[in-house]
C-alpha cells in the first residue's frame, strides 16, 4: 500500500487474539502509518480438561473480527493445531511423563507465534509480524554489528519478556511489541476510546491457547493415573545440612534426593507426574499444623514427597544447572565463555522479581547462583538472566 505522499508503507501482520492487549496493539501500529492486517490463529481442539467458560476459541475468534472491522484492517484466519500439538503439547506431556515442569507459554512463542505464525505472515507479504506482549525492542551496535535488545515492559505488573526468552536475534529482527511502552490501563482506557469489542474482555488464563485446565484430568489423556505414596520429609532430616565444597557447583546444583525410609507416609496420590515441586493445592491431606508443599517428585517409583510449611529446606535451592545444549543467548555477542563467570538479575518464573546472582559457565553448562535461596525451583522449568531490564539469555533448569 502507497500513502497520500507515494511512499510504501511497511505491512505488519498482527496476531489478533481476541484480547484486549493485540486489539490496541493493532491500533496503535495504524496510528504509526504501518499497513496493518490481522491474523487469528487457532491451535487447539480438544476440550478435555479444559474448565468450563474458558478461552473458548470461537469467541475469540468472533472479538478479533469485530476488532478488525473497528479498525478497518483485513482479517484472515490459520489453523495451527498440528504445529502447536507436535511442538508444544506433546513437548508437555513428556516432560511430565519425566517427572518435570515444562513452560508452554516460553515453548509457544519460541515454536509458534515467532516461526510458524511468523511464516504464515510472511505468505500474506508482512514485513514484520507484531503480537501484544508487554515487552519492548530496541537495537545497538557492537563492532559494527546491529543486535536486537529484548527488553521488559514499561508496566512492572505486566512484563511478559520472561516468555519470549527463548526468541532469536533473527526471530527479534521481524517482531514488533507495540503496547510494550504503554501501561495495562492506558491499553484499557485506548480500547475504550476507541470502541474496540474487547476493552472489558478479561484477561486469559492457564496453558496458551488452551486455557485453565485441572492439569490431572488434562495430562491424563496420555499419562495413566497410578496411586502411590505421600511421604513427609522432616525439616531436620540429615540431607539440609551436609557440606558441599564451595566450589563445586555441580554437587550444590543437584536436587535433595529422598527416600521413603527418609519419612513417613502420610497419604496417598493419583500420580506422581502430576505434581510439581512447590504444589500447595491437589494433595487433599489435611491434620497438620501447616499446609503441605511438595518438595519432590519420583516418577520411576511413583512417590511423592511434602515438608510442612513454605519455609520447608526441602523447597529452596541456591544453585541451578542448565546443561550446554540448552543455553541460548538472546544476545548473542554477551555469551560467557567456559570459565567466565558474570553478575545477572536471575528470574525462574513468569513475574517473579528479579533476584540478584550470577552465573558461571562451566563444559557441562550454566551454573545460576543466586544470593538468596530460591522457592519451589522444578526441572523443565525455563531460567532467564537479564543485565538491567535486558534478556540476556535463558536454558531450561537441568534438574
Amino acid at each position: 500500500m502507497i500513502d497520500l505522499l507515494g511512499v510504501m508503507k511497511q505491512k505488519v501482520v498482527i496476531g489478533l487474539s481476541g484480547g484486549v492487549d493485540s486489539s490496541v496493539a493493532a491500533w496503535v501500529l495504524k496510528e504509526q502509518g504501518y499497513e496493518v492486517i490481522g491474523l487469528f490463529m487457532r491451535n487447539w481442539h480438544d476440550t478435555t480438561g479444559t474448565l468450563s467458560g474458558d478461552c473458548p476459541w470461537y469467541d475469540d475468534q468472533v472479538f478479533a473480527e469485530l476488532v478488525a472491522k473497528r479498525l478497518d484492517i483485513p482479517f484472515h484466519y490459520v489453523d495451527l493445531s498440528e504445529q502447536y500439538r507436535q511442538r508444544v503439547v506433546d513437548y508437555m506431556f513428556s516432560e511430565y511423563e519425566k517427572g518435570r515442569t515444562p513452560n508452554p507459554d516460553v515453548l509457544c512463542n519460541r515454536e509458534i507465534k515467532f516461526d510458524v505464525f511468523m511464516e504464515e505472515a510472511f505468505r500474506l507479504g508482512a514485513d514484520f509480524v507484531a503480537t501484544g506482549h508487554y515487552c519492548r525492542k530496541e537495537e545497538v551496535v557492537v563492532d559494527g554489528k546491529t543486535y536486537y535488545r529484548l527488553l521488559a515492559g514499561v508496566d512492572g505488573n505486566k512484563d511478559q519478556s520472561y516468555f519470549l526468552c527463548q526468541l532469536s536475534q533473527e526471530q527479534l529482527s521481524k517482531a514488533l511489541f507495540p503496547i510494550g511502552d504503554i501501561v495495562k490501563p492506558e491499553v484499557r482506557r485506548i480500547a475504550l476510546e476507541q470502541k474496540l469489542a474487547t476493552a472489558k474482555r478479561k484477561d486469559s488464563q492457564g496453558i496458551c491457547f488452551v486455557g485453565k485446565v485441572d492439569l490431572p484430568v488434562f495430562l491424563q489423556q496420555k499419562l495413566a493415573s497410578r496411586k502411590g505414596k505421600v511421604v513427609l520429609i522432616p525439616r531436620d532430616w540429615e540431607g539440609y545440612s551436609r557440606q558441599v565444597d564451595v566450589d563445586d557447583l555441580a554437587e550444590r546444583a543437584k536436587p535433595y534426593i529422598y527416600t521413603e525410609s527418609d519419612g513417613r507416609v502420610v497419604g496417598e496420590h493419583g500420580g506422581a507426574q502430576f505434581y510439581t515441586i512447590g504444589q500447595r493445592k491437589g494433595l487433599n491431606i489435611g491434620g497438620f499444623p501447616e499446609p503441605l508443599f511438595i518438595i519432590a517428585t519420583d516418577v520411576e517409583n511413583n512417590v511423592i514427597y511434602v515438608g510442612q510449611g513454605d519455609s520447608h529446606p526441602g523447597l529452596y535451592r541456591s544453585v541451578l544447572h542448565v546443561a550446554a545444549e540448552e543455553v541460548h543467548w538472546v544476545r548473542p555477542d554477551r555469551a560467557l565463555a567456559v570459565g567466565e563467570s558474570c553478575p545477572f538479575s536471575l528470574r525462574i518464573r513468569y513475574r517473579q522479581p528479579l533476584q540478584t546472582g550470577r552465573l558461571e559457565m562451566r563444559e557441562e553448562g550454566a551454573y545460576l547462583l543466586f544470593d538468596e535461596p530460591q522457592r519451589g525451583a522444578a526441572a523443565g522449568q525455563f531460567a532467564s538472566w537479564y543485565d538491567g531490564d535486558e534478556v540476556i539469555g535463558s536454558g531450561v533448569i537441568f534438574k
